[in-house]
């Protein structure tokens, strides 16, 4: 659904590069004996010679095109290069092409904020940029001016065939010309040398539409390529849009576009003009119609994103005609691919960028031959994403079953009914950065530091989570291989976290030490009632922590802590100790304590490699000291102080 964002600023200098046929260069650069010749990429099926995926320039002057299969293209053009993209688990493998739009995004991203929009194409703010280049060197006073820069397309400027360049150095460097075209100048010249950059590093060459927002500029990147580049001064944005198809428009070829022309009879921007925002909004929403009366005179407040890496990762592939999917079997056998190759791309995403994804999604085109319904769409599933390829497949099979019974029917058994898949992905989104200074399993599962580390001794004391054990009461903790008598006292549960530095694990502060209760029963009852409340608070809000995967809590969980402290830290410390009767050392035995044989393995297998490693290392059966007895508790694995 397009939204109304009000326009920032009618001063902003948006760039959009469009890479000229990508694919063909990136081809071409590989095969530097393609340069110059008809080339196209073609797709790796064969049959009648391929479908094309880009053809290049040279090829299109001798009519092919892209709509063409290979064996029709070579009818057109007999001296035409068809280069078959490469393969991997049976289709196509794009990984080389999205290698190379990252050379052009590093070097585009130089000058501005940098938004990459698909594999070929980025945006790029430059108000900054033009603002500083103009307070530095007034246009007027500029003695040179590269040819690339004379060579652009200013839309409204009048040419005459003969001096077209000494007419743009005049529009470049007019004394009379108001703020925005000044700034319109200097973001010319900027992509100029963006794009002469590109290709000095990379020999490809890029097309650009230099404008005063994403919309227009977008548009103006296409208008002439290649190498090219074309202004859109705010006085020609009219004579731009009138004219244009209105399926032209981005978000407007589907749907939306459709219901604009059998509904209002509007074909064209210009015959949008004629309704009037308030006829708009009655007709599609307040949202929509504010969009469609501010788009229709070129006005739209879209921000460029700082975004260099993509915002999702996604692994497809059609299968059209006779080669549509019939029976859960061949799914699952695309899928297994699919999601092979979306987990590698996700564990390269892990390794280099520190991202992690928390979304999958199964998106699909179907049909159904049985009954007259077959238009109707295939639903896409989603769930939250497991890292690990045997996962992603395990989650993609259940979402794709889920959407096949709601596409026929509650009560269709699949067998029964004809059906075929046309289209078939996994992707993968909600991706965001692993929080800067991660290193330890728990820092990792809470997402977020959410507490700082208090490098002074604390005298609060915790309460295990046993409803049994009266408000204060002591127990033994093991800790770096040490034991420790630690006062527990529910009265101060209400806000405590801990954080390890090193060797010493120290708790928060959130509030004042509350004292100690004294013994009595009534007191006691209070005591566990109010352990009680929050106890079920911290329950009912849940936790992503792994901890949620053992039957008990263990000495780090994230709903309580436990202070374990190293021996020259406890010396300093004035920790009281009561003696437990041995009926209530069994049961915080029962507690506390964990079978490392018990964790399940496949929770393991979830995390990132660097994260199992870590894990497993805690977990790994190493010699200790004669003097130290060794547990089997989870907190002897996860010590810090462990030999």
């Amino acid at each position: 659904m397009p939204v109304a964002r009000p326009e920032t600023s009618d001063s902003r200098i948006i760039a959009h590069v469009d890479m000229d046929c990508f694919y063909v260069q990136v081809e071409q650069r590989k095969q530097p004996h393609l340069r110059g010749q008809p080339t196209a990429v073609v797709q790796y099926n064969s049959w009648k010679g391929g479908g094309l995926i880009a053809v290049g320039y040279e090829a299109r002057k001798d009519g092919v095109k892209r709509s063409m299969r290979g064996d029709e293209a070579k009818k057109v053009c007999p001296q035409i290069h068809l280069v078959q993209v490469p393969v991997a688990r049976s289709k196509a493998d794009l990984t080389i092409y999205r290698n190379a739009g990252s050379e052009v995004v590093s070097i585009l991203s130089r000058k501005g904020r940098c938004e990459r929009a698909s594999i070929d194409e980025v945006y790029l703010d430059l108000t900054d940029a033009a603002e500083a280049m103009l307070k530095e060197t007034p246009l007027e006073s500029l003695e040179s001016i590269h040819e690339e820069v004379l060579k652009s397309h200013v839309l409204g400027l009048t040419l005459n065939g003969n001096n077209d360049k000494e007419i743009v150095r005049e529009w470049l460097t007019r004394r009379d010309a108001d703020h925005r075209d000044k700034l319109l100048a200097c973001g010319a010249i900027i992509v100029a040398e963006l794009r002469l950059q590109v290709l000095k590093e990379t020999e490809f060459t890029c097309s650009a539409g230099v404008a005063h927002n994403k919309m227009l500029a977008k548009l103006a990147s296409g208008m002439n390529k290649p190498a090219q580049q074309t202004i859109v001064t705010l006085s020609s944005v009219k004579g731009l849009l009138e004219p244009l198809p209105i399926k032209k428009m981005k978000q407007l070829g589907g749907k939306l576009g459709s219901s604009l022309q059998t509904d209002l009879g509007v074909n064209t921007v210009g015959d949008l003009l004629q309704f009037s925002v308030e006829k708009l909004q009655d007709l599609y929403g307040a949202n929509t119609g504010t969009w469609l009366w501010n788009i229709a005179r070129g006005v739209s407040g879209d921000e460029v994103e700082g975004r260099l890496l993509p915002k999702s990762h996604c692994s497809g592939k059609t299968f059209p005609g006779v080669q549509a999917l019939k029976s859960i079997a061949a799914v699952e056998k695309w899928l297994k691919e699919l999601c092979e190759e979306l987990s590698e791309r996700l564990q390269l995403d892990l390794e280099t960028n520190k991202r992690v994804a928390h979304t999958l999604t199964l998106h699909a085109n179907a049909y159904k031959s049985t009954d007259t319904d077959s238009h109707k769409k295939f639903p896409s599933k989603s769930c939250p994403l497991r890292y690990g390829a045997g996962k992603i497949l395990e989650d993609s099979v259940n979402l794709f079953q889920a959407a096949l019974r709601e596409f026929l029917g509650s009560y269709t058994n699949p067998a029964d009914c004809g059906w075929g898949i046309t289209n078939l992905s996994v992707s993968a989104s909600k991706i965001v950065a692993v929080p800067s200074g991660t290193s330890t399993i728990t820092k990792y599962f809470h997402g977020q530091d959410r507490f700082q580390p208090s490098l002074e001794p604390s005298d609060e004391k915790l309460a295990p989570e046993d409803d049994t054990l009266s408000p204060s009461t002591s127990h033994q903790t093991e800790c770096g291989g040490q034991q420790t008598q630690i006062t527990h006292d529910t009265s101060t549960f209400d806000q405590n976290e801990t954080t390890c530095k090193d060797d010493v694990c120290l708790t928060s502060k959130h509030h004042e030490p509350q004292p100690r209760l004294s013994q009595k029963e009534s007191n006691i009852n209070d005591g566990k009632r109010s352990y009680e409340h929050k106890r079920k608070a911290t329950k009912e809000k849940g936790t992503s922590s792994i901890l949620r995967f053992l039957q008990t809590n263990s000495c780090s969980s994230s709903k309580q802590e436990t202070i374990c402290l190293s021996s020259g830290v406890q010396e300093g410390l004035n920790i009281e100790s009561e003696a437990l009767t041995e009926s209530q050392n069994a049961r915080r035995a029962n507690t506390w304590r964990y079978n490392a044989d018990e964790i399940d393995q496949s929770v393991v297998e979830e995390l990132p490699p660097e994260i199992q490693e870590e894990v497993r290392t805690w977990l790994r059966p190493q010699k200790q000291a004669n003097t130290v007895k060794r547990g089997s508790s989870i907190a002897h694995y996860f010590s810090p102080n462990r030999n």
